[in-house]
């Protein structure tokens, strides 16, 4: 399989001094959804941060290690020039434009794709999110917390990506509404053979939509493995598999 992320031997400080991740290595293969998993503070978003190039924005910085993507470096780049190397993170928050309607908010989103096309058909997008067409004058400010997660899901397509980083879409929504959330989310990934890497509190879902995950800890990969062998782990099961939605 053709890896689409690869991460070797990241190190992470920020301002201050404080080590958030040491030696952290892992692969994300083409057209695969990984998880990461992990407690709060486990440096889970960090790493997201480290690839699309958001660390400096949270005084951040790579101290060792190297990322690629599809073979291509990303080091000392731009947030605006991984975007264009085909990676778009979908941040905790959704980070939607509520000033702006649905589909201002996809028009914005062309602005992102590597091919610098501006076509302006969102017919795929409504395809996936028939909610969103429905919706599409209203201000996105004024959508409930589940169609914001579609809209910045929506985005992501609009700004046709190689590589998806997720992070924690099921935040802050009703179990049925996550469980809508990750059915799209593999219906995208396998229509479109999209890669995707996850970060994402509710492991047991996380699990069931994976093929692979890393379980990070105090900021280095504590375990890793195939999904199902990481939901059998007693030790993982103790600690991240509760709640879990129902199939």
């Amino acid at each position: 399989m053709t890896t689409a992320l690869e991460i070797r031997d990241l190190s992470v400080s920020y301002r201050g001094g404080i080590e958030a991740l040491r030696s952290v290595s892992m692969d994300v293969g083409q057209g695969a959804m990984v998880a990461l998993l992990g407690a709060n503070g486990a440096g889970k978003t960090t790493i997201l941060r480290a690839i699309s190039g958001l660390l400096e924005l949270e005084h951040g910085k790579v101290t060792a290690g190297s990322i690629r993507v599809f073979g291509e470096s990303l080091e000392n780049i731009a947030p605006h020039q991984v975007v264009r190397r085909g990676v778009f993170h979908v941040r905790e928050g959704r980070h939607v434009f509520a000033d702006m309607t649905v589909e201002d908010n996809l028009i914005a989103a062309t602005f992102a794709r590597p091919s610098r096309s501006t076509k302006l058909d969102f017919g795929e997008v409504y395809r996936y999110f028939p909610r969103l067409e429905e919706r599409r004058r209203q201000l996105a400010g004024y959508l409930s917390g589940g169609e914001q997660q579609m809209l910045a899901l929506g985005r992501a397509i609009v700004a046709e990506p190689r590589l998806v980083l997720l992070d924690e879409p099921s935040l802050g929504l009703a179990p049925m509404i996550v469980k809508e959330i990750f059915q799209i989310i593999e219906r995208i990934r396998n229509e479109k053979q999209l890669s995707i890497l996850v970060v994402e509190q509710n492991a047991a879902i996380a699990l069931r939509y994976a093929s692979y995950a890393y379980v990070i800890q105090n900021g280095h990969v504590a375990l890793s493995g195939p999904s199902m062998d990481i939901m059998k782990n007693s030790a993982m099961s103790s600690l991240y598999l509760g709640g879990k939605v129902a199939a």
